[in-house]
């Protein structure tokens, strides 16, 4: 029949599937439509409100937290669903004061009993962060905090079916966080960035997570030890931390860290952990026969001969690494020194005994870096590989910005490349223009 709505004649279930594919602003307008389309909204799984799609009203003034009255509507709004509510997410400014308002919101959504993901981002205000009393979500899969206070409250029974927990910039007790984590002992993902001590007490973090296969940790001045006491399915770890001075405490918290995940298979090294690791008297004697990944990123400007030690104490680690990505920072910790980008103990380069992957694994070599004209800076990093790994099947250069590659560059590479076996391909790869350049 001409002008049927066919749309509103599907079963429920099914237009609310369509509508949970939206944005959530587009999906209450649709409201407007027609009276059977009123309360379709609130028969959705998720709800996320936030800077984008916000439905509830804009009221932030000149950058500060949003009124109390929108944090009513966002209740108001979860009170509406009467069906259960899966995934709930808040981004906003809050202040201080706005606290009690926020719990009632958090223990409104324990009354709905089905929550199963819930992310809090409170944009820090003049660096103050909102007091947050953490209920026990028993249906709770994914917890993600940014910006706040975290407190336990007395009695705490944790998350028993929690996989993934995300802190970040979360200020937090070291009893609190290490009653957290021993609490979910169904954890597979658990990032703690640049968390804050709320007490004088440094955070000395003990993991015994049987389940746990992802690690993302920020080592700063809170962290005293990071210790993994078990982690039998631990496969992937990522380190990072940054050290604006020669602080010897974040050197050894780096390394108990490291000696800790020797058994992953894949391991992320962040800016300044290279630079943390010179400090701590390497090299040790322990390897990390698991590891066939390695991602390191390097500040170009900080490399000195320590530095470059601790780079190949890394790779002499790692007697069986397949694929190595080199992340190149042009970061300067000091803007006034005059240091050459790589030190003149690389440009001599010569071969390396006893760096077992160089010899037999290492396949595949990516170096990234953001201008163009760093890449001629890196070329004794190139060349050093090109001499010395052995079975080198490819090695990428990528760059984000700059002009078209010089002949004269092609030249260079070409005699760099003269030095590795013949099966070896070599490119470079402007991640902007989508350009490969073969050598």
């Amino acid at each position: 029949m001409a002008g049927a709505d066919r749309f509103s004649s599907l079963p429920p279930e099914v237009t609310v599937s369509i509508l949970s594919r939206l944005p959530f602003k587009e999906a209450v307008r649709t409201s407007a439509l027609a009276r059977s389309w009123r309360l379709l909204w609130t028969y959705l799984p998720c709800l996320h409100i936030g800077w984008s799609g916000n439905p509830l009203g804009h009221t932030r003034k000149g950058g500060g937290p949003v009124a109390s009255s929108w944090i009513e509507r966002v209740h108001h709004a979860v009170s509406s669903f009467p069906g259960p509510l899966l995934h709930f997410a808040l981004s906003q400014h809050f202040s201080s004061d706005q606290s009690v308002l926020l719990q009632r919101l958090l223990d409104l959504l324990l009354q709905k009993g089905s929550l199963e993901t819930l992310a809090f981002s409170s944009h820090l205000f003049n660096r103050v962060r909102v007091v947050i009393h953490l209920p026990s979500f028993h249906s709770l899969k994914e917890l993600k905090l940014f910006g706040c206070h975290i407190v336990l409250p007395t009695g705490f029974q944790g998350f028993e079916r929690l996989s993934t927990l995300s802190l970040r910039l979360v200020e937090i007790s070291n009893d609190d966080l290490n009653l957290l984590i021993h609490v979910s002992n169904s954890l597979t993902t658990l990032e703690c960035l640049d968390i804050v001590a709320s007490n004088d007490q440094l955070f000395s973090i003990r993991l015994s997570l049987p389940l746990l296969r992802y690690l993302k940790i920020f080592i700063n001045c809170y962290v005293e030890k990071v210790e993994v006491v078990s982690a039998p399915c631990l496969e992937q770890a990522s380190i990072l931390n940054y050290t604006y001075s020669d602080f010897g405490e974040l050197a050894l918290a780096t390394l108990g860290i490291l000696t800790s995940v020797v058994m992953v298979s894949s391991l992320d090294l962040g800016f300044d952990v290279l630079k943390s690791l010179s400090l701590a008297a390497l090299p040790y004697n322990f390897t990390f026969p698991q590891v066939r990944w390695l991602k390191l990123s390097v500040n170009i400007r900080a490399m000195n001969t320590r530095i470059y030690d601790a780079f190949i104490w890394l790779i002499q680690s790692m007697p069986f690494l397949k694929v190595l990505n080199i992340q190149l920072g042009d970061y300067s910790i000091d803007t006034n020194r005059n240091v050459d980008i790589l030190v003149r103990e690389l440009l001599s380069i010569k071969k390396h005994d006893g760096l077992s992957c160089l010899d037999q694994t290492l396949k595949c070599v990516r170096i990234d870096t953001e201008n163009l004209k760093h890449v001629m800076t890196c070329m004794t990093l190139v060349k050093f590989f090109l001499l010395n790994a052995r079975v080198l099947e490819l090695m990428k250069v990528a760059y984000r910005t700059g002009s078209e590659v010089e002949p004269s560059m092609i030249e260079e590479l070409q005699k760099a490349k003269a030095t590795t076996s013949s099966k070896a391909k070599f490119v470079m790869i402007s991640q902007r223009e989508n350009v490969t350049v073969n050598v």
